[in-house]
């Protein structure tokens, strides 16, 4: 996994670990973690496997490390897959940056918190109290139940709860880490160059409550510009922004809004 020695951050939501009493206690974490996840196993073993830290098991080999190895490549690969379909402007570039962000253990670990999987952890008796032991477990255990669950009931079965998991930290990693200097790169041309300040406007949205989309122009001064289309309204206006620079620079417009545009939109809404 990313920076293998990094720690969750002081923001991160506090990590509960409950030391294990039995092997009743084990079967009800395991129950509590089907729960969670919205998941029933056909093969529970996988699911034991996953939830078992190595100070729990009887040998490495019955930890969870080697189902961390696989899941650490199927959650890479299932965000690759969401980032390459769901922003197709991005560049390399910004989705390595994304992508970085949204699978490193500070997101993994918050995620993990989030859901409770801290609380289904199985581990030996005393490592709550060991003030040594890395936080970054919990992360760990989000891997690896993340190839359990791909194991167990193959690529669809995991590949939305990915992006249900996932959706805060791929929104909070785009913003900040992808393509979304347009709206600044915008600003200060506009303040710049034409002392103004760009403003957002809503022209037009569509879809169910669930899955809206959201056509949403660029307007400095009396100019407005041509509207881009996006899944939510900060994508719309990131996008906007790339359509009011293209304009003003006379370069071909990224995101065209006429009929094909809005077609598309309301199909994938």
């Amino acid at each position: 996994m990313n920076s293998p020695d990094q720690l969750l951050g002081p923001e991160s939501t506090s990590v509960h670990l409950i030391d294990d009493v039995d092997a009743g206690d084990q079967d009800a974490k395991i129950r509590r973690c089907q729960d969670i996840i919205d998941y029933q196993f056909s093969d529970e073993t996988l699911l034991r496997a996953a939830l078992t830290h190595a100070s729990g098991a009887s040998n490495r080999l019955a930890s969870n490390e080697r189902l961390e190895f696989l899941g650490d490549a199927v959650l890479g690969l299932m965000v690759c897959e969401w980032l390459f379909e769901e922003y197709p402007e991005y560049n390399e570039g910004d989705l390595t940056k994304i992508k970085s962000a949204v699978v490193s253990r500070r997101s993994c670990g918050r995620v993990a918190c989030r859901l409770g999987l801290d609380r289904c952890l199985i581990v030996g008796r005393g490592v709550t109290r060991n003030r040594s032991y890395p936080r970054s477990l919990v992360s760990d255990v989000f891997e690896s139940v993340i190839a359990a669950i791909y194991l167990d009931g193959g690529r669809d079965a995991i590949r939305d709860r990915i992006r249900d998991w996932l959706q805060d930290e791929v929104d909070a990693a785009v913003e900040s880490q992808g393509a979304s200097n347009y709206k600044s790169s915008l600003q200060q041309h506009a303040q710049r160059d034409l002392a103004n300040t760009p403003v957002y406007q809503l022209v037009r949205e569509t879809g169910p409550d669930h899955r809206k989309a959201f056509l949403i122009a660029a307007v400095i001064g009396d100019q407005s510009f041509t509207p881009a289309w996006g899944n939510n309204k900060k994508d719309a206006e990131q996008r906007a922004a790339a359509n009011a620079l293209a304009e003003l620079r006379e370069e071909p417009l990224p995101y065209p809004s006429g009929a094909a545009g809005e077609s598309s939109a309301e199909t994938s809404a």
